[in-house]
């Protein structure tokens, strides 16, 4: 089982459904579609929580990132095509828009250039399924 921490903001948009994925750098091991992974607020501090039920990963795909010098989102490629839609994409990776997207990344990594990593999906958390109409 593998586990990934979120910034708080995005607890309740994962809690609810709204927010299926998240984009990582490298690290030893990522998930495997179909394992099921668990998502925290907090890990490795005092306050750790977890967000939800266990979910079950769907896919893990490369993103690259191309970013602007000041910052902006130039453009994306998941598994090599390009998201339709720049703010739907952020959307569903728990932003407002992309410009919402692109002041947390430059807030938290500051990159330039092309960010290379991977876009982790996952289905619903089952507390929420059954809430779905």
């Amino acid at each position: 089982m593998v586990a990934y921490s979120f910034k708080s903001r995005f607890a309740p948009l994962i809690f609810l459904g709204l927010k299926r994925q998240t984009i990582r750098g490298g690290r030893a091991r990522h998930a495997r579609p179909g394992e099921m992974l668990q998502l925290f607020v907090g890990m490795r501090t005092a306050k750790c929580h977890k967000i939800c039920t266990d979910v079950r990963c769907t896919s893990v795909r490369p993103i690259l990132i191309a970013f602007e010098p000041q910052g902006a989102i130039e453009g994306i490629l998941v598994d090599g095509f390009a998201p339709p839609d720049l703010d739907d994409f952020a959307r569903e990776d728990g932003f407002a828009d992309l410009l919402d997207m692109e002041t947390f990344w430059h807030r938290e990594n500051s990159p330039v250039g092309l960010w290379h990593g991977f876009l982790i999906q996952w289905e619903p958390p089952v507390s929420v399924i059954g809430a779905l109409p």
